[in-house]
């Protein structure tokens, strides 16, 4: 009899600790899909979301994935004027993890409306969208985790400097926190690092300004894009990127990024963007990825989650810009590990 309840009592210990280190698994994954009692039945998930700007109403698309009322992540794509196409290999991963997830073009995006007005396209208004989208998915701090990939490292960036009460966790995701940082090392690290011949012929092209010849887009593809964007040979791409490839708007990214795809040049409005100032205020926990031939400096997204309170570094090694696609055994562990420390509370600063 008290051999049995030694046994009960050290069996009850050992569920109560799994407990904690399995929190996530508190949505069961046969209800993970169950979209019955969701006002989003109807539409297998997809909102449209009326934001609110200075020049009027408009309607952004979303569409989220799985049910989890903890864990709750919404994506932030590239570009700007990229889509949440780049993010669709999460598809493969967070489901059996039963991490639920929101889809989102940002406005100006495929399948959100394209309003043409250039002054709507400002990093403020970006970070008003994504609190209106938050309050429209009845996102808090209790669920709400904010990821953004390079354009949308930017604006997580910059919402959870205004807006981190409102987080549980944040990622960055292949982004520096400097424009100008991020130019430098374009110029003087990546740049050169091609055949010196290719790299001259770029720089013709970009000193012309004929972004549109065929060879300057041949010569990117063939040498920067396959090495630093995502490394595959071309006609081994991923569907779903070259979708996201073939709907950017040209219009916002030219604007806010310019025509060059070594820094961000000319007239584009993010050229002198840098929030390392400010990143030693965010208090919530943050995890940063970075990779080894991503277009930008893995050292500098390792010092971001160093100079932040409370943040992880995740390194890719074998990963580009697009590290979802090109490295995925380090970067999906990395941040399924992220989500369930911060939601299970055993989240640790590096």
């Amino acid at each position: 009899m008290k051999t049995k309840l030694i046994f009960c009592t050290l069996l009850s210990l050992l569920l109560f600790s799994g407990c904690k280190e399995n929190k996530v698994a508190e949505t069961p994954k046969n209800d993970y899909l169950d979209f019955s009692k969701r006002d989003d039945q109807a539409t297998g998930g997809i909102k449209m979301i009326p934001i609110t700007t200075p020049i009027g109403k408009f309607n952004v698309w979303t569409k989220r994935v799985g049910n989890n009322p903890k864990i709750k992540v919404l994506l932030l794509h590239g570009g700007p004027g990229g889509t949440h196409e780049f993010f669709e290999s999460f598809d493969g991963y967070f489901p059996n993890e039963s991490i639920e997830y929101i889809y989102y073009d940002q406005l100006g995006s495929y399948y959100s409306d394209h309003p043409t007005d250039n002054s709507l396209w400002t990093i403020d208004r970006f970070v008003d969208e994504v609190e209106q989208v938050r309050k429209a998915l009845k996102l808090d701090n209790s669920n709400f985790y904010l990821m953004g990939q390079s354009w949308g490292g930017i604006l997580a960036m910059e919402y959870a400097l205004k807006y981190q009460k409102n987080l549980k966790g944040l990622i960055i995701a292949n982004m520096m926190a400097s424009a100008p940082a991020y130019n430098k090392y374009a110029e003087e690290v990546l740049g050169p690092m091609l055949p010196k011949e290719v790299f001259a012929q770029i720089k013709t092209f970009e000193k012309n300004k004929d972004y549109t010849n065929p060879k300057y887009t041949e010569l990117l593809f063939k040498y920067y894009y396959t090495e630093h964007i995502l490394r595959m040979p071309i006609d081994k791409w991923p569907e779903s990127v070259n979708r996201a490839f073939k709907h950017l708007n040209p219009n916002v990214y030219v604007y806010m990024q310019g025509p060059s795809e070594f820094g961000i040049t000319g007239d584009a409005t993010l050229k002198n963007w840098d929030v390392t100032s400010k990143l030693k205020t965010l208090t919530i926990p943050t995890l940063v990825i970075g990779a080894k031939y991503d277009t930008m400096d893995p050292k500098h997204m390792e010092w971001i989650s160093k100079e932040v309170q409370n943040g992880r570094f995740l390194y890719c090694p074998n990963g580009s810009h697009c590290s979802q696609y090109d490295d995925q055994e380090h970067y999906f562990p990395g941040v399924i590990s992220f989500l369930k420390d911060v939601d299970c509370g055993n989240f640790k600063k590096q």
